[in-house]
């Protein structure tokens, strides 16, 4: 049998292939995961998805394809607001010693 050889990953694909701001990276992707995700469980086409986040069509065709240069991590989390969620920031004091890091949580 033969032997691969592998490295074990950070949990951060984009920190894996070397991103600048890999935190951030990560977490508008999980943000945008999200916002398909509603897009698609209330059944909207991408105009629909359009007209309800104040964007173009071709950019939510971008968007969901995760194309995300141009979007802010803000203005994801307006479109999840405009798409009825509720958006929370928990800032909180690090157990360790070192910078504080950026993460997702999903519900």
């Amino acid at each position: 049998m033969k032997r691969t050889d592998y490295k074990v990953g950070s949990h951060n694909v984009f920190a894996d292939l070397g991103v600048q701001a890999p935190e951030e990276a990560l977490a508008k992707a999980e943000l945008t995961v999200k916002i398909s995700e509603i897009i698609e469980a209330k059944g909207l086409t991408q105009a629909a998805a359009a007209k309800l986040l104040g964007i173009d069509q071709p950019k939510v065709s971008a968007l969901l394809r995760g194309k995300l240069t141009g979007f802010s991590t803000e203005r994801l989390i307006k479109f999840l607001n405009a798409l009825g969620r509720d958006v929370e920031i928990v800032v909180k004091v690090r157990p360790r010693r070192g910078p504080g890091h950026l993460q997702v949580v999903l519900v």
